[in-house]
């Protein structure tokens, strides 16, 4: 049986992305994060990856989609890891991390694994891999500092994100909002929101720059409308000791426990925990980040999946699919600020 143990493979990272990610990015971030925590365990690593990359820990080749991946990959590789999916399939050893969430009906290959247990479950496999940050591209947070408002983090042009429900949350919760990732002007979209001066938006920003709002922080509002593969807003949010305030859909009940968060569907309910934040204890949202969700605890889960591989195993018993179609684009959340029957006391 081969074991990783007696030999330093050579592992061929593919996504259709610019490495670095320089102002904004999450798998891009993924991806580097994962190929450094290898290549420092002592693995080579090669990207395959958009033109104009460029990596000073690996190869990098540009690549071409108008040529087949197999003729893209080189000899020596021993093991190809998708972060995308692809056509054809590759020749060598693979395996592909999916990062989305498919339609329905849309198969996917036995190869595959998934970003958490939700998002495992829903496609009918128990395959997966939480992601991962190298905390050593963060400032290191300060836990003394005055934290004068809430944050929201992600596109706020993307409904299922629902920055509307962030918005309402703390409105009802009387306290302010910095909106990262997003403009109150949307050409698309029209003026949003504009006469909630509660609300701050700051724009795309890039690690350093959130780095200084996070740490500010009361907390990170997330009340997503659909079923969050994972959530790298989470444990970012987490490591600058930010408890979560979100919904309970998709992965999130697995990366915030009770003592790091709360999750409800009433925008009430979560303004009422709101104003209790500062009970939460910042330093254990900090070490749950640090410890479950770092960049070399995910390399190592993915070096057993890699094991698998390269022994000639399916990591899927059947073809993963979608399990149940999803009828509603968007899952409930009540926005308005009437008294609840679940409102905690």
């Amino acid at each position: 049986m081969f074991t990783l143990k007696h030999k330093k493979i050579h592992i061929l990272i593919y996504c259709p992305v610019k490495i670095p990610a320089i102002h904004y990015g999450g798998i891009e971030r993924v991806i580097w994060d994962l190929g450094k925590a290898l290549h420092q365990q002592g693995y080579q690593i090669t990207y395959l990856v958009k033109s104009g990359s460029y990596c000073d820990f690996a190869k990098v080749i540009p690549y071409n989609p108008s040529v087949d991946i197999n003729q893209q990959i080189p000899d020596d590789v021993d093991l190809v890891h998708c972060h995308d999916i692809v056509h054809p399939k590759p020749q060598k050893p693979y395996l592909i991390t999916i990062h989305v969430n498919p339609g329905y009906n849309h198969t996917l290959d036995q190869q595959c694994v998934f970003i958490s247990k939700n998002h495992a479950e829903r496609h009918q496999s128990d395959a997966f891999v939480y992601n991962g940050l190298d905390w050593d591209n963060y400032p290191k947070p300060n836990f003394n500092i005055n934290r004068t408002y809430f944050h929201f983090l992600a596109n706020a042009a993307w409904k299922v994100k629902n920055v509307k429900g962030a918005i309402e949350i703390t409105k009802q919760a009387n306290e302010k909002l910095e909106v990262l990732g997003g403009y109150r002007f949307n050409f698309k979209m029209g003026w949003r929101f504009t006469f909630d001066t509660h609300v701050r938006f700051r724009g795309m920003v890039d690690n350093l720059e959130k780095a200084k709002y996070l740490e500010k922080s009361k907390g990170l509002i997330f009340p997503v409308l659909w079923d969050e593969p994972f959530g790298l807003a989470i444990i970012e949010s987490m490591y600058f000791g930010c408890p979560i305030f979100a919904t309970p859909y998709g992965a999130i009940p697995e990366l915030v426990s009770k003592e790091t968060g709360f999750l409800n569907t009433s925008a009430e309910d979560l303004a009422y925990v709101l104003k209790k934040a500062d009970d939460f204890d910042r330093f254990k949202c900090h070490e749950r980040a640090k410890d479950l969700f770092s960049a070399t605890f995910m390399a190592n889960q993915y070096l057993k999946y890699y094991e698998r591989v390269l022994n000639g195993e399916a990591l899927n018993e059947n073809v993963p699919t979608l399990k149940e179609e999803v009828k509603s684009k968007y899952l409930p959340f009540d926005y308005s600020s009437k008294n609840s029957n679940n409102s905690p006391k």
